[in-house]
């Protein structure tokens, strides 16, 4: 039997990580997933393959990290994801939610209509549950009434964008949601939601060891943002940045359409950039793309406001994309609105750009056409696209096989092009930034034609 990797240490830097799944228990159940008869090309029937614990993949995949391991440090790496041959919960009793928090994201409907058709259709569960209006629904005052979940329910809802379990915003009492899942005899929850519900998460589990319950807490990451912390790309990016294009490919053509046009879109990206970057690259038809990671002036020789009229003298039109956490030192924070999760809402950069576009090229006496492209609502809503879809299903299915197998406190996640398990407490308040010398940014700069924007 191969030895069970030990958490091990942060290639170079030294700093513990732990990277091992919490269980409910020792899985002594047969899954009912090895009776699934499976056929080769020649007819032939195979032998059913499953996942073991001890199968990993490497945290950091190059030689640099390896080389940095002290000796006798085992690389850290990820427990991969998949069905195990034993499970710890009997499907026959076994009583699942599901719950969708934060905002709108597409896929959202494809997550839970993939955990349902796989606890239903593969390991024969008939308890599924769907928590109304995120956190909300655990709480009785609100007075939320449980959705049965059954195949014929979630038939279409992949078509829809939204969730059909509907959403909410804000921090609810951890105990009283605990409560709730002691209440309803609830063994699985999936969560579906970004940093705020790995918070939560968190806490519940917490919760829970304090109480001595054994519950299942499964975190499928969604954030359209792309800032989750071990999550390769997190669905609904794709369709993200399919619509995203759409918005680029307006604003280049009405800024084509009139002397010293100017198309600026704002993208969604409080913390990171992945939107505007990745949407910038779709189409190459971007000549200035501002991230929250990258910092910029607008006045001075270098600065952004004396660049853009440079394009404008030199080539006549310009396409801006702006991520909304972009600029803002320009803002006050002590004067800005926090969200109902206690977030600070960014001030809105879109606006001010235009509003300081507007008056430099008034005192420069210089006319220009400005157009300002917000497509924020209409990315958020979409339905996934083919590409989000299938991930959706996969992030569903693999989120199944961990809940029956008595993994909890983890998230699912695809990375190095496996899908895996993360620990919660690994990803719970970090964020993952465009890292300014990497492939990605550089080839946006090499793209754009993008000239530093920072005085010297």
């Amino acid at each position: 039997m191969p030895k069970k990797p030990k958490a091990a240490l942060t290639a170079g830097s030294h700093h513990p990580l732990d990277t091992r799944i919490p269980t409910l228990g020792e899985p002594k159940v047969e899954s009912p997933i090895r009776a699934m008869a499976m056929f080769a090309p020649d007819g032939k029937m195979v032998e059913r393959k499953f996942v073991r614990d001890t199968d990993r993949v490497l945290v950091y995949d190059t030689l640099g990290h390896l080389a940095h391991l002290r000796p006798g440090e085992e690389p850290l790496s990820f427990e991969m994801a998949g069905p195990r041959a034993k499970i710890y919960f009997d499907p026959s009793k076994v009583h699942c939610a599901i719950v969708t928090c934060g905002g709108l994201c597409p896929g959202t409907n494809d997550v839970i209509r993939a955990i349902v058709l796989e606890l239903f259709h593969i390991y024969q569960v008939r308890h599924i549950y769907g928590v109304r209006y995120g956190f909300q629904g655990f709480i009785p005052r609100y007075g939320h009434d449980l959705l049965e979940l059954t195949p014929e329910a979630v038939a279409n809802i992949h078509t829809f964008g939204g969730t059909i379990l509907s959403s909410s915003r804000g921090p609810q009492d951890i105990g009283e949601i605990v409560d709730a899942l002691d209440r309803l005899n609830i063994h699985i929850l999936f969560l579906i939601g970004g940093d705020g519900t790995l918070r939560a998460a968190d806490l519940i589990c917490q919760e829970m060891a304090r109480r001595g319950l054994r519950l299942s807490i499964m975190v499928i990451p969604k954030t359209i943002d792309n800032d989750i912390l071990f999550v390769s790309r997190s669905f609904g990016f794709d369709t993200a940045v399919e619509v995203a294009t759409e918005a680029i490919n307006a604003a280049h053509t009405e800024a084509l359409g009139a002397p010293n046009g100017i198309g600026l879109v704002k993208l969604m990206g409080r913390y990171s950039g992945f939107i505007a970057a990745n949407a910038a690259l779709a189409l190459r038809d971007v000549n200035f793309v501002l991230i929250p990671e990258s910092d910029f002036d607008l006045e001075g020789d270098y600065g952004f406001l004396g660049r853009l009229e440079a394009r404008l003298k030199s080539r006549g039109h310009a396409v801006i994309l702006v991520a909304e956490g972009a600029g803002q030192k320009y803002f006050r924070q002590e004067e800005l609105i926090r969200d109902p999760s206690g977030n600070v809402k960014p001030g809105d950069i879109g606006l001010f750009l235009a509003d300081k576009i507007k008056e430099h090229f008034v005192s420069r006496k210089m006319e220009i056409n400005l157009k300002y492209i917000d497509p924020s609502y209409l990315i958020r809503s979409r339905p996934a696209n083919y590409s989000d879809s299938i991930y959706c299903g996969f992030l569903g299915q693999t989120a199944v096989h961990a809940g029956m197998a008595g993994k909890t406190a983890m998230l699912v996640s695809r990375w190095h092009g496996h899908y895996v398990h993360v620990p919660v407490k690994a990803a719970v308040g970090q964020r993952k930034e465009v890292e300014l010398d990497s492939t990605l940014w550089r080839s946006v700069l090499e793209s754009t034609g993008q000239p530093p924007l920072k005085n010297p």
